[in-house]
């Protein structure tokens, strides 16, 4: 049997568990109580009419013909950054990233742009094991570039090597924007520089696709320097008496602009890419006044006289086989290549005589 003195205790112990309530502790509960009722009520309500007001939505819709908009995956379609219309990324692909309503040109990774404006199965890659290493310890640089690495299959910040466009011989160098932009470190001014130097060496002409933020910061000085370096290389090339072409493409800007991208014998950009040194921002910060519509995109600076054409992706290649025709002196270049074998150019026909009306006018002129 239990002891009168334990019995006590537990009674005592029940009571601290369920202590006696007061009238208003009574009351209180009961208003939070309803309270939280209401409050269901209210958000089962609510729900109710938006569900009702979907319906409704749906029926204006139906009614006047409109259609749900799809629910589509990424991996289907694809948005446009200018115009904003959604895009099968299959016919993307196929018009060679380039909108159909807008034409708006997508970036290109290397690899991709290597393999549409080459012929098939002529590029052979230089300098594969040159990669950037993180030489002041800057911080967080070491995982961007690890980052990069991983932004594609086998991504590498610039492609370098030799290609044949139109069964023309070229070096050919493309940079990589998903990796930190395309911005030039130490590995891309060497692989660039070795390019231009193998380039003379065999006696090739250069094609170069460039996009790029800039000189890449984690690397200091030694980023800036490339610029030096690769503007030596590109010079010897060029006293050599070969061609390079630079395609400049969406952005090219900084230290990359200021050397071996405006540097070219003759300068190609797709429609719209952004080429300047400084960005337009900067620069309205800077003078404190608004910029014209357009400034520094590739229509404005051909306008300027700072390019020699802007041509659309779909007749770079043509374009591009055109002068390298030209320059190794082929007699029409228009016309489809034949494999080239290296030699002296064959001397030009002599061109046809013109009319006597047409001759006149010349010389009235």
């Amino acid at each position: 049997m239990l002891k009168k003195s334990n019995f006590k205790k537990s009674q005592n112990r029940l009571e601290g568990l369920f202590p006696e309530r007061t009238p208003a502790q009574t009351t209180a509960q009961a208003a939070q109580m309803a309270a939280q009722t209401a409050a269901q009520s209210a958000t089962q309500a609510a729900q109710g009419m938006a569900q009702a007001a979907q319906g409704a939505m749906q029926a204006v819709q139906n009614a006047l013909g409109m259609q749900q908009k799809p629910d589509v995956p990424n991996e289907l379609c694809t948005k446009c950054d200018a115009c904003g219309d959604m895009l099968f990324t299959d016919d993307l692909s196929q018009n060679k990233m380039v909108c159909p309503k807008c034409g708006y040109h997508f970036h290109l990774s290397a690899q991709k742009r290597i393999d549409l404006m080459c012929d098939a199965g002529s590029f052979t890659e230089w300098d594969r094991d040159v990669e950037s290493v993180d030489p002041l310890n800057f911080p967080g640089y070491a995982q961007k570039l690890a980052r990069g690495r991983l932004s594609g299959p086998d991504a590498r910040e610039v492609l370098t090597g030799k290609a044949a466009i139109g069964k023309m011989p070229c070096a050919v160098f493309a940079m990589e924007p998903a990796f930190m932009m395309g911005s030039m470190g130490s590995a891309v001014g060497e692989k660039i520089t070795r390019l231009f130097e193998r380039a003379e060496a065999e006696n090739l002409p250069v094609v170069g696709f460039t996009v790029s933020g800039g000189a890449r910061m984690q690397e200091g000085i030694l980023s800036l320097m490339q610029m030096a370096k690769t503007s030596g290389a590109v010079k010897r090339h060029s006293d050599a008496g070969l061609l390079y072409v630079t395609v400049l493409t969406d952005p090219t800007t900084g230290g990359v602009t200021a050397s071996f991208a405006m540097e070219g014998d003759i300068l190609l950009a797709e429609p719209g890419s952004l080429i300047a040194f400084a960005g337009p921002r900067v620069i309205e910060q800077t003078i404190r006044q608004k910029l014209p519509k357009g400034f520094q995109k590739a229509e404005f600076l051909l306008e300027k006289g700072f390019l020699d054409a802007v041509v659309p992706r779909n007749k770079l290649r043509g374009t591009l086989k055109y002068i390298l025709r030209l320059h190794a002196g082929v007699q029409n270049p228009a016309e489809p290549a034949a494999e080239h074998t290296a030699g002296p150019p064959k001397p030009a026909s002599k061109p046809a005589a013109k009319p006597a009306a047409k001759r006149a006018k010349a010389t009235e002129e």
